[in-house]
């Protein structure tokens, strides 16, 4: 069944979600599209693109839109990807709450002890890593195009990505400001040349 298979999937994947909603894409997008086939890698990178527009943590956006999908796409009616959304959801945060529960605890009684400081300083060199995966994830050609079969797609893409990166590495612009930006200008070269 679907989904007891969701909710196993999205417990572990919670319990290793350590840095954050951007660490937990590389996770899902092995299990769910390469592992379990349950979506293609296209419908990931679409789920991927909704959950960081949605209000709301990404990991657990991209653990819901991943949900309803799977289920539907495994042949049950959409009420039933509801179920399967709440699943996915639901089984996403529950370890990493109690665990937080229990670390937070731990945390304040032990601060000051060295294995702790270096267990967290370790953990922190690993998030970097996961986050540096689920970006890499990204360059695909289902996301920049492919230059042989849609060069303008190709280079618009290439652009606003350069441009976005110089202005919020170098000049921190809002991130806020960049995503309308991107919008306006991804409506403006598609509604030109379409």
């Amino acid at each position: 069944m679907i989904f007891l298979r969701l909710f196993f999937t999205f417990l572990k994947i919670g319990v290793f979600s350590f840095g954050g909603g951007l660490a937990t894409i590389a996770l899902i997008q092995h299990d769910v599209v390469e592992e379990k086939g349950w979506l293609t890698t296209q419908e990931f990178t679409d789920i991927v693109a909704t959950s960081q527009i949605t209000p709301g943590p990404v990991g657990i956006n991209t653990a819901t839109y991943t949900g309803y999908t799977a289920v539907v796409n495994a042949g049950y009616p959409e009420w039933a990807g509801i179920l399967g959304a709440l699943t996915a959801s639901f089984a996403t945060i529950l370890l990493p709450v109690i665990l937080m529960l229990v670390v937070c605890n731990l945390l304040v009684k032990y601060r000051q002890n060295p294995v702790m400081a270096a267990t967290l300083s370790v953990l922190r060199m690993a998030v970097v890593g996961l986050i540096a995966a689920a970006a890499l994830l990204m360059v695909s050609a289902e996301t920049f195009g492919s230059y042989s079969t849609d060069s303008l797609q190709f280079f618009v893409s290439i652009a606003i990505f350069a441009v976005v990166f110089i202005a919020s590495f170098k000049f921190k612009t809002s991130p806020i400001l960049l995503i309308l930006l991107s919008g306006v200008a991804g409506l403006l070269v598609y509604g030109i040349f379409s």
